[in-house]
């Protein structure tokens, strides 16, 4: 299993994903605004993985710090983190988790303040990887046996700590002896599915075919999908749900299709305090990632450009969210309030 993000020699060390396919090369990030360059230059990227960068990147930030006036500077570090990318709620999830941390050791001992960040960042890594591991488990029963799964985007272990979320999902049905292939959506601008979901499940054996994203309603109407499970960046208390965009396009088209739709995601990337997707931040992404494909232009100088990097898919065409802590189904207002009342593990 490929390893995304590491703390190696108080070091915060990262697979870039913008080489990838091509080259498997790491970057080292020695301060936290190398760790907030890299979540923004997309070198790392994926909710979960950003959540865990994002843990790392504080503590190295307090690691590094002057022992004056650390409270100002823990701000400052947050949030310099917190700018990177407004979509990912995973993001301000750890940031918050370290700052609730920090708060508590407050009048202790400098290097216990340092030592005690270090540990729960290695901490949020560890559990990611564990509550991975459990959404695979919940959700492999829904993927049917002798089907293709499509999946769109990279929900992988390139996502976050290990393992992956969606698929999490296909590899944990695999591992339960179920016969299944997978069909990768190529995810323009990007191509989150051409670049890295291929790459990874090719390293693990697992039949993979890549499409465009404009084939994804032919296969579903030929009846070879038994199931599409995608990743989230966002999920709102109603069950609508952010991801990387086109999804919502291939939610309509499973819809359609009568082909069930499935998100995988954690607890911290359910986000009650929003009552609807209509809420949830978009991030706007350059021109050039849609004019130029790996600096070669594909579209005439000048061109007007919009460049959402998510789209929101409503509830409705979602038939069920997998967590670590169970599946919801609708209403979701109800489930899952029911899985963040329920406690971890």
């Amino acid at each position: 299993m490929v390893e995304t993000i590491q703390w190696i020699d108080d070091r915060v060390v990262m697979i870039d994903q913008t080489r990838l396919p091509l080259e498997e090369t790491y970057v080292t990030c020695r301060t936290y605004q190398e760790v907030a360059e890299a979540i923004r230059a997309m070198i790392i990227r994926g909710a979960p993985a950003i959540g865990v960068a994002a843990a790392m990147g504080v503590a190295l930030g307090v690691l590094h710090a002057p022992e004056t006036g650390l409270d100002s500077e823990m701000e400052t570090i947050a949030e310099t983190l917190a700018r990177t990318r407004p979509t990912a709620v995973n993001l301000f999830w750890g940031i918050d988790r370290m700052k609730r941390l920090y708060a508590s050791l407050r009048g202790r001992p400098i290097a216990e303040i340092r030592r005690r960040m270090i540990e729960e960042a290695l901490l949020v890594r560890e559990e990611d990887i564990a509550i991975n591991r459990a959404i695979g488990r919940n959700g492999a029963p829904l993927v049917p046996d002798h089907k293709t799964v499509l999946t769109h985007c990279n929900a992988g272990a390139l996502a976050t700590a290990g393992y992956g979320t969606a698929l999490g999902v296909i590899r944990a049905a695999i591992e339960g002896g179920k016969q299944v292939d997978v069909f990768a959506d190529e995810t323009r601008p990007f191509l989150q599915g051409a670049r890295l979901t291929v790459w990874e499940l090719q390293k693990d054996g697992i039949p993979t075919t890549l499409i465009t994203d404009s084939m994804a309603g032919h296969f579903m109407k030929s009846g070879r999908i038994g199931c599409v499970v995608v990743g989230a960046d966002r999920i709102a208390a109603n069950g609508d749900v952010a991801n990387k965009v086109g999804t919502y396009s291939v939610a309509v088209l499973a819809h359609e299709n009568g082909v069930p739709f499935f998100v995988a995601a954690p607890v911290s990337t359910l986000d009650l305090t929003l009552t609807s997707g209509d809420q949830i931040p978009i991030e706007q992404r350059s021109a050039s990632e849609v004019t130029h494909v790996f600096g070669h232009q594909v579209a005439p100088a000048g061109t007007p450009v919009q460049n959402p990097a998510f789209d929101v898919t409503p509830a409705r065409y979602v038939t069920a969210i997998v967590t670590e802590r169970g599946v919801a189904r609708a209403p979701y207002e109800e489930s899952l309030k029911g899985l963040v009342r329920t406690p971890a593990g």
